[in-house]
């Protein structure tokens, strides 16, 4: 819902903070404000207005001398203001607001009562805590500067040339002067011994429907993002029948190259099924190539798969703003949590399956949550992502992993969630999108958007280019000239090396080709995919 900035220390000028936080202004499009604290602290937000949206201006003061700033949604604020902070009077309406009281109350360990998406930093005369939820799906960065002022940012942009050195901020972690980090986060399933739970649909069906209920929480417009996946397509049919109940109509969002790419093909056939207020959005390679260079600057990453599905992502977005939709709901971690990938499909072991899904869900930071947060936040858009919710996750990593490894099912990946909504008396969705093969996004689009996007490349790239990235990029080198391509945009933006330390390069395990298209795989039922020759994707 915004984005945040804070410096703690003396002497860093106002006026350039409030320019350092207009960098990110895209977050916030509905107001920007600043706060110096005695001591010469400041903080500075950029307001994307979701709830309370009258008085829920930020930085928020606490009950005395504590300030805040907040990025993300918190949705049991409501739950809290009713319980553990019933004594607390509150200056807003707003969400938000309940960080600081849980402070004042619970003093520095307070980040396991928020049920919510957030990375916050509150000050308190000399004392001070950020901290992040517990997945990762707002973004937060930190650094120092020369004068030992740390700073804590919602993007790399707002300071990248301010800090010497900089870094992302740990997922499911706090932060104050006195301990440095500390992980609040310790849920079980992060151990794969852990993983003993029977299967059971019914708590699989509750759970995603419950996560999905919080997310609709807004005084604004919310829709959802349906490629006709799997994964969108149940957020869509969730989302639709609780909307419904209130007499509302989804609106529901698809883009692809044209008509006949197979998510869109697929996003109509779901959309009609469920009655969604539809919109397809197409575009062409050329306008695509034609923003590459605003998009790595957006998501501030080279990583391969980011770029290639942050291109229409930025496009769909900018689609979904011009339709007046504040929010929207996203499928981002099904695949992590129940191997949906194909290469899953090559697991040697159940315990090595097992760990793989953790650590995709542990690393969805890096990659998927920060690509869809920064491209939709590029166009003053919240995304949501119900499958990443605390609870479900709770419910669902922890199944036994016989039961969720595809080749158990004849190789059909996710089989457990499709089976959990594959309810012949009050269908979710139709037979043929509930069992339509995974597409990454980039795929979906249109398989001819990544086979020309990296012939573009290697079009902008010299062989002798090519030879020399190791001088150039000594760090995180890439070797095909679609790496070397996105990594020169980015070393324009962002030259620093804890800027490219920042990049975790998502690449699939367990297959010979390890381009990270899903049609790299051998199992995709197109096969073939030629165009990565070297079969190497860095």
């Amino acid at each position: 819902m915004s984005g945040l900035l804070a410096v703690i220390g003396k002497g860093k000028d106002p006026q350039l903070v409030k320019e350092l936080s207009g960098r990110m202004a895209h977050r916030g499009p509905d107001e920007s404000d600043l706060h110096i604290m005695e001591n010469g602290s400041i903080l500075c937000h950029e307001s994307l207005s979701i709830i309370d949206l009258q008085s829920g201006k930020q930085p928020i003061q606490g009950t005395d001398k504590a300030w805040m700033v907040h990025d993300g949604e918190i949705y049991n604020y409501q739950e809290l203001k009713n319980t553990v902070l019933k004594d607390h009077t509150f200056r807003t309406n707003s969400d938000s607001e309940v960080i600081v009281h849980l402070y004042e109350e619970f003093g520095y360990d307070f980040c396991n009562k928020l049920d919510g998406d957030f990375a916050f930093v509150i000050i308190d005369g000399d004392k001070y805590i950020a901290g992040r939820d517990p997945i990762g799906v707002k973004p937060l960065y930190y650094g120092l500067d020369e004068r030992g002022r740390i700073y804590f940012s919602s993007e790399m942009k707002s300071i990248a040339d301010q800090c010497k050195s900089f870094s992302t901020f740990p997922p499911g972690h706090y932060y104050t002067a006195k301990s440095g980090f500390v992980k609040y986060y310790h849920p079980e399933y992060e151990d794969h011994k852990n993983a003993t739970q029977p299967l059971d649909f019914s708590l699989i069906r509750e759970k995603l429907i419950d996560a999905t209920r919080k997310r609709l929480m807004s005084e604004v417009p919310v829709g959802v993002i349906l490629s006709g996946g799997l994964d969108t397509s149940l957020v869509s049919s969730i989302a639709s029948r609780l909307l419904k109940d209130s007499g509302k109509k989804l609106p529901s969002f698809s883009i692809g190259l044209d008509a006949d790419a197979p998510d869109n093909v697929s996003a109509r056939k779901a959309a009609e099924f469920l009655g969604t207020d539809h919109h397809e959005v197409h575009f062409t390679v050329e306008e695509g190539v034609a923003i590459l260079e605003k998009v790595i600057s957006h998501i501030e990453t080279y990583d391969i798969i980011s770029v290639r599905s942050g291109v229409p992502m930025y496009l769909l977005s900018k689609a979904i703003i011009d339709k007046g939709v504040k929010v929207i709901l996203s499928g981002e971690g099904a695949d992590e949590i129940f191997g949906g990938h194909l290469y899953f499909r090559n697991a040697p072991s159940a315990e090595e399956f097992q760990d793989e899904t953790i650590e995709r869900v542990q690393k969805l930071f890096t990659a998927d949550l920060l690509r869809v947060d920064k491209t939709t936040m590029a166009n003053g858009i919240e995304a949501r992502v119900p499958f990443l919710d605390k609870e479900f996750l709770d419910a669902t990593i922890r199944i036994k992993t016989e039961e969720k490894q595809p080749k158990t099912y004849d190789g059909i990946e996710k089989y457990i969630l499709r089976k959990a909504f594959d309810t012949p008396e009050d269908p979710y969705l139709p037979k043929e999108v509930l069992w339509r093969q995974k597409e990454q996004f980039s795929d979906g689009v249109g398989y001819n958007w990544v086979d020309a996007l990296i012939e573009y490349c290697e079009s902008q790239v010299t062989d002798e280019q090519l030879a020399g990235a190791s001088a150039e990029f000594p760090y995180n080198t890439p070797t095909t000239k679609e790496a070397y391509y996105y990594r020169s945009i980015f070393h324009k933006y962002y030259p620093q090396v804890s800027a490219a330390q920042t990049v975790r390069k998502w690449i699939p395990k367990w297959q010979e080709n390890l381009d990270p298209s899903g049609r790299a795989n051998a199992a995709h039922l197109q096969g073939n995919f030629e165009n990565v020759k070297s079969g190497i994707a860095v």
